[in-house]
Parts: C-alpha cells; structure tokens; sequence
C-alpha cells in the first residue's frame, strides 16, 4: 500500500552509493538489491564501523553549527591502513577507536576491508563508484617491506618515494586527490612539513542517480528555517518520490533510494533544534531508524521538498579521534609505529576533505583522507638557562666519560 505524506527536509546523511535510475514518467525500474556475501565477522565489522562513523559524526556536529559532511567508510579505510604499521598501547587504542571487536586479528580485519570494498565497486555497473588507496613516503627514509607489501595487496595502494623537499611532490599528492574524485577535491595540501615522512592516503568518488527522480520544472525558491523562526530563501526540488517514511521520539526520517537499492540517502529532520538531536544522536539510534526502513516492504510514494545544495568541507579531525581514544599516536616519543618504520614517528594530523552536492538528478559526493606522519624532532634548545636554586655538578673526562668529582650545591 502506498501512502501519501508531505514532508520538508533538511538535513542530509550520504550511505550510498548505486545507481539504477529512472524518471517519474517512465516505467518503474527493478527495485531488487543485489545480495552481498558477508561473513559473520564482515558483518560485526560494518556494524561497529557503523558505530564508529555516527560517533566522529556527533564530536563534529557538537562543536559545529555549518554544513559539513564526512566519510566513514574513507576515514576508516586510510586509519585501518594506519593500524597495519602500530603495535602495543597505540594498537590497541586505535583499533579500539575504530570499534573493531576485540578477538578480531590484524589479517582478519584487513580480510573484510578487501572483500567488502571489491563487492561495493561492482555491485551495480550503472554507478560511477571509485575508492582508492596510496601510500607516498619520503624519498631516503626506510619504510619496512612488510608493511609496504600489505598496504599493496590488501588495499591495493599505489605507493612511491617523493622527494617531499620539491615543490614537484606537492603537486604529485594533490593531483593524486583530484584524479581520485573526479577533481571534485582539487588540494588536499597547502604544504609538505619539513619533518614529514609519509602520507597514508584514501579517496572514495561516488556518483549515482535516484531510482525515482525529481521533476526539475518543479524545483522553486521555497523558506528554510534556519534556526525555528528566521528563514531564507533556498532553491527547493518538489517530487512524487519513492521512498521510506519512519518516525521516532524527536525525529522524522525518510530513506530516497538510488538505483537498485542496494544503498540510500538518509535524511533525518530533528522535531526540535539539530543541536539538541546531535546531543543525543548515537549509534543505538541510527540502528533504530534504519531498522525501522528495512522492515518496511517497499518504496511508497510520497511528495517529497528537499532543499538542492552543494559545498566543500575541510576537518582536521585529530582532536575528535583523541576523544574517541587514539591517544598515543599522536604524541612524539610515545606513538609506537614500529611496524612502519624503525625510526621515531607519530601522527602529526588525520584531516578529511569532503564535496557534495545533491539535486533533482541524484547524488555526487567525494572524500579524502589524509594522515601525515613526521618524525620526531629534538626539543628546541633553551635560549636561557638559569641556576637559582640548589643543584648538581658533576667533573669528566669526556671522551671516556669517566667521572671525576659529583656534588652538589644547596647554599653557594
């Protein structure tokens, strides 16, 4: 039975990805996903991914009031790459950050990640669906061959050594970032630190059409309430749209599929402010709305407003990570990413570079991932030095290092 609701949306989760389009006044297409085989681990893992990426996306959404958007499935695909090269507390941490469950090995984990993503990339061939992987380094500095040999077949990364001190690198990583999401996202980086080593890097690209899409000569300025009273003018798709309605305490949620269904855009409107739902917005409650979507039994028609938008978004998202416990990684002296290199290393920054943009056809959207990793520099040495209270002397032989006289000096 198809129903008929009015609804007003605002706010705009991407989760898909795939493509099997028509418009309102053609006949109706297959609607009918496509099964993916997943172990029962492959499935913990998506769930707990899950997990992972509402978290990040609360921490964000808490301290910002703009549009943002960011990728899950790109931030954990470039820190799992990260978590093949950490070993003791900073293995754990991080894997404990990405929700992996605790019994699951290294290999298993990376098992899933290439399963998954080679079922993703062709589970529907209408779809422009890309992910890829690098790994550029430092030209000079050893990176071990075990962990260049797992980023190469189990993520199937391109990987080169750069002379990082030419401009020539800079424009090689960037052009790596915009080749990857169909120059949605030009410039990833401003500059190559003198102290970095190496870039671990992932870029997703996703372009797909609705499976019910909008008319356009019914696209017109209608009011946006920006924050319950003010509004402006915003340019508005209106369509008699296949979709999924649920409702819940503080929201209303509809669920627009692209092509077969395989994957769907999400859009949950908050009854109050979206400051508030994001306070209380976790991975228990996403779990309720889309269970809700799946136990419904198909795509009923409803008209639908949706404002169009488009935007870039750029986060360093290195305190949100340490909140969420990949703590030690960050620290100089204290990141232990010994399975990468024997030299002393640490995270110097995670950062996501995202592009959207949705209207009455479908959906483009892009991420980047980037992590920079530098080597640990000496403290600077101190421009002053002043003895002013009781101390310690010592006399030596310096080449020996033979101690001659020790004392020390309470009242001089």
């Amino acid at each position: 039975m198809k129903t008929r609701l009015l609804l007003i949306l605002s706010l705009a989760t991407i989760t898909g990805f795939i493509s099997c389009s028509k418009d309102n006044g053609g006949e109706e297409p297959d609607l009918t996903p496509k099964t993916l085989e997943l172990t029962a681990k492959a499935t913990d893992v998506i769930a707990y991914g899950n997990e992972f990426g509402v978290e990040l996306f609360t921490k964000v959404a808490l301290e910002k009031s703009e549009n943002f958007m960011l990728s899950p499935l790109s931030a954990s695909a470039a820190l799992t790459m990260l978590l093949n090269g950490c070993n003791g507390d900073t293995y754990d941490q991080l894997k404990a950050t990405l929700k992996y469950p605790e019994n699951m090995t290294i290999s298993e984990i990376n098992e899933v990640y290439k399963s998954l993503v080679a079922q993703l990339l062709v589970v529907d061939p209408k779809v422009k669906l890309a992910l890829a992987n690098a790994i550029f380094y430092r030209q000079g500095f050893t990176v071990k061959n075990p962990f260049l040999n797992t980023m190469e077949s189990d993520f199937d990364a391109e990987i080169a050594g750069l002379d990082f001190s030419l401009p020539s690198s800079l424009a090689t990583i960037n052009k790596w970032a915009s080749d990857n999401t169909n120059g949605k996202i030009p410039k990833v980086l401003n500059e190559i630190s003198g102290d970095a080593v190496m870039f671990i890097m992932n870029a997703l690209y996703f372009k797909g059409d609705w499976s019910y899409q909008f008319d356009k000569s019914l696209t017109s300025d209608r009011p946006f309430y920006t924050d319950g009273s003010n509004s402006v003018d915003v340019s508005t798709m209106k369509g008699d749209i296949g979709s999924k309605v649920t409702h819940g305490t503080g929201y209303n949620a509809i669920e627009l599929p692209y092509g077969c269904t395989n994957f769907t855009m999400v859009v949950i409107v908050p009854e109050g402010t979206l400051s508030d739902f994001n306070a209380s917005f976790d991975a228990e409650k996403w779990n309720e709305i889309t269970s809700a979507f799946d136990q419904a039994n198909d795509y009923g028609e409803v008209t639908v407003y949706m404002p169009k938008y488009k935007f870039s978004y750029e986060k360093y998202l290195n305190d949100q990570l340490k909140s969420m416990g990949m703590i030690d990684a960050f620290i100089p002296g204290v990141a232990d990413l010994s399975g990468i290199a024997d030299a002393s290393i640490f995270v110097s920054f995670v950062k996501q570079n995202t592009f959207v943009e949705v209207d009455e056809e479908g959906t483009e959207a892009a991420a980047v991932t980037t992590i920079g990793i530098e080597l640990t520099s000496m403290p600077p040495q101190p421009r002053e030095f002043v003895i002013d209270k009781p101390f310690v002397f010592a006399i030596r032989e310096r080449t020996t290092n033979t101690l001659l006289f020790i004392g020390q000096v309470v009242n001089p």
